[in-house]
């Protein structure tokens, strides 16, 4: 706890906002920088947000027909070759494995490569032309479709400058590839796919989102269409949240997956792909962590609550203990959102107030205190997480109220981040007034400027010049409710959408 500033984070989000951001990261011990330059080490708690988050989708993806499986980390350079818009897309991203073993140097007395292979290798930067190989052996005919398959998997973006979780060199994720016999059903799996991720963002993270596609420039390299989730961060910028790919015949012709049809004629096959990725955590914090730490939903929390117990000597200690472990017990027979109740009992040798602010840092939706005073009345102290609410309650009331409780704090962030993107989100007409949005010497507030802007824009073309010039991006061009044509805000030429323009990461 930082006496001076009252918050437990320094600096405050106000402050400095990126550094908040690695603050939060650290004082949760949700991951840190390894030794590997650009590649991080994510440490238990943060790992077991990512293990509610794989449960959650894994399941949603087995009821939408998916199946899992996996493919090589390491891909043929002449795979990328064969799609060339895709292989220019990754290229600078690409890491190359070039020789196949280690010899000692005589010279330096160390290690050096030896035994250059004959291809290279690239290491995993998305699996669409090493899974495409496979797809072609496995598709004859009509009937051997749609394959629907996943993987989990670790991927590797040799990116230059990097941030936790939200942008590194290695980084964990799901990608979805499937083949259809029709475009139509191509075309159907890619918008499903979009709305089980946002299902998952809005029901499970709290976190509000924008459907739409993306512009020809903001395309993956590749894809016909690309369609994806958007959300707006507490400082106002957006995030990726997640991709849905239609990828047409790019993929199946250049690896050649074809299929003999109903009427005996050889035809490409269609395909998607579609992924989210550990960003999702980046996204979590970003969205409802304050300036006391994390704040986690409690869908998929890694602990729903913890107890502490408080006493002064052994006698009492051996009393409350007892009591805690009981109604941990009793709490744990409870389930919410598909699994048990999880309550940690924390009764380490530290004062009361150094391991409450422990679990405020890690964003534990409720504590329990328990004492000796609160036994005599068969009640605890519950605090919550999300609003800082703490009140006495008796134990029969918790075990009655416990899923109400959490119902509430769901909704309740989830609430509060719709509010903030609505506050945030601007219908724009003009070049003016665009200009001053994301300007920051012109805003209010330097630290925080702009927001989502609406805008009718003619085309990607016109806009781009002056998006380069104030580093803003269209994050796409949304699916819902954008019938009616306008006119271009920059242009004044007749427009028939709307895009979402903002600041990114």
């Amino acid at each position: 706890m930082n006496k001076a500033s009252k918050t437990a984070i320094s600096p405050t989000r106000a402050e400095d906002y990126p550094e908040w951001y690695q603050q939060v990261i650290r004082h949760a011990d949700l991951a840190e920088n390894s030794p590997v330059r650009g590649c991080m080490v994510i440490k238990p708690w943060g790992y077991a947000l990512w293990e509610n988050m794989q449960r959650v989708l894994d399941k949603k993806f087995k009821e939408t027909g998916h199946q899992n499986a996996y493919f090589p980390l390491f891909i043929p350079m002449s795979y990328l070759e064969k799609e060339a818009e895709h292989v220019e897309g990754f290229a600078k991203e690409c890491a190359v494995v070039t020789h196949h073993r280690l010899e000692a140097d005589p010279e330096t007395g160390g290690l050096r490569p030896a035994g250059p292979l004959e291809e290279p290798l690239i290491v995993r930067p998305t699996s669409e032309t090493i899974i495409g190989a496979m797809y072609a052996k496995w598709v004859q005919s009509y009937r051997d479709l749609p394959i629907l398959i996943n993987q989990w998997a670790n991927v590797v973006r040799w990116e230059m400058r990097t941030r936790l979780f939200l942008r590194t060199a290695e980084f964990l994720w799901q990608e979805g590839h499937t083949v259809h016999a029709t475009k139509e059903e191509a075309i159907e799996e890619t918008y499903k796919m979009l709305d089980v991720y946002a299902d998952f963002a809005e029901n499970y993270m709290a976190v509000p989102v924008i459907k739409g596609e993306k512009t020809a420039g903001e395309r993956f390299p590749g894809a016909d269409i690309t369609v994806s989730i958007e959300a707006m961060m507490q400082d106002r910028k957006a995030l990726q949240a997640g991709t849905s790919h239609f990828l047409g015949q790019n993929f199946s012709r250049a690896q050649e997956i074809k299929f003999q049809d109903q009427n005996s004629e050889i035809s490409y096959a269609w395909t998607t792909s579609w992924g989210v990725s550990t960003r999702l955590i980046g996204a979590l914090i970003m969205t409802h962590s304050d300036d006391d730490g994390m704040v986690i939903p409690p869908k998929i929390a890694p602990a729903h609550a913890v107890i502490l117990p408080i006493y002064r000597d052994e006698t009492q200690r051996a009393e409350v203990l007892a009591y805690c472990q009981e109604l941990k017990q009793e709490l744990s027979k409870q389930a919410y959102a598909g699994r048990a109740i999880e309550v940690e009992l924390d009764d380490r040798d530290l004062r009361g107030g150094e391991k409450k602010w422990y679990h405020v840092k890690r964003g534990v939706p409720l504590r329990i205190e328990v004492g000796p005073k609160d036994m005599a009345k068969d009640a605890v102290f519950l605090a919550r997480r999300d609003t800082g609410k703490q009140e006495s309650m008796g134990r029969a009331d918790l075990l009655a109220n416990l899923l109400s409780i959490l119902d509430d704090m769901q909704a309740n962030l989830l609430t509060r981040a719709k509010a903030m993107r609505e506050e945030f989100t601007q219908e724009i007409n003009s070049e003016a007034e665009f200009r001053k949005y994301f300007t920051p010497k012109n805003a209010d507030n330097p630290e925080f400027h702009g927001g989502f802007a609406m805008c009718y824009f003619s085309s990607e073309e016109e806009v781009q010049p002056l998006l380069d010039e104030l580093k803003v991006t269209i994050r796409c061009i949304p699916i819902d409710d954008n019938d009616t044509p306008g006119i271009c805000f920059l242009t004044g030429k007749p427009a028939e959408k709307k895009g979402v323009f903002a600041k990114a990461y």
